[in-house]
């Protein structure tokens, strides 16, 4: 790929994300209700961008489930229970939202039920690889929350999180990778985290680290609940 079809690449993704951001957060913010009918010619005028544009942003709306295409009708808002809310740019905009503190309390609770049990996997499934990841993780965790480095900080806890559910032997947690991710980029940006996080977190993420290199399930299932049970009293 030569220079100038790489910049030309780059510029049309950053308009792809503009209009989608756009309209994604229109509809999560009931700008665009459901039922509201748009159009392609509306679309372009909006945004000033070709057709084609316009229906490649389209289907990947679509593909969330924000959105769906009706012969004759045109382009139809879908209504909030059909979203694909685990999509990470749903979550990203409900987060951004409005209807952040719903979403954090939902988003909470999913990783409450979740979460534990895939530190529980870990410990039974993860590689020796993995087992010295986690304890080097919980270590790096530790380092950057007492320097306050909090985008540091967070960047190794998402890798953390992550981690586990992969190891955690279970497709279905390993999937929920990204979801995890945008609560934890959330909680941060959005200036729910202490500048310091608590002696008591840290000292938690170590021991889940701990129990999982051990093998021992029990524990690490135990301490995530501890984690998590911090976590959920924080958000709300």
């Amino acid at each position: 790929m030569t220079a100038q079809s790489s910049g030309t690449t780059v510029i049309a993704e950053v308009m792809y994300s503009r209009i989608i951001d756009a309209l994604g957060r229109d509809i999560v913010e009931d700008r665009l209700p459901a039922g509201e009918r748009l159009t392609i010619d509306g679309l372009q005028r909006r945004f000033g961008v070709s057709r084609t544009v316009v229906r490649d942003c389209m289907r990947i709306l679509e593909s969330m489930n924000l959105v769906f295409s009706k012969r004759r009708v045109g382009i139809v808002v879908q209504p909030a229970e059909q979203w694909n809310v685990y999509d990470a740019r749903v979550i990203r905009w409900r987060l951004e939202g409005t209807s952040r503190a719903q979403q954090f309390h939902s988003l909470t609770e999913l990783r409450c039920a979740v979460e534990p049990l895939a530190a529980a996997g870990a410990a039974r499934n993860a590689t020796a690889a993995q087992r010295a990841v986690v304890v080097d993780l919980a270590t790096q965790l530790r380092r950057l929350g007492e320097a306050g480095a909090l985008e540091e900080f967070m960047a190794v806890d998402i890798e953390f999180h992550a981690l586990l559910l992969a190891a955690s032997g279970n497709e279905m947690f390993s999937a929920l990778d990204q979801v995890v991710a945008e609560v934890l980029r959330g909680r941060t940006h959005q200036g729910l985290m202490p500048h310091n996080p608590r002696e008591h977190a840290l000292a938690t993420h170590t021991a889940v680290a701990e129990a999982v290199s051990a093998g021992n399930a029990p524990a690490a299932e135990a301490q995530m609940r501890q984690l998590l049970a911090e976590v959920r009293e924080a958000i709300t």
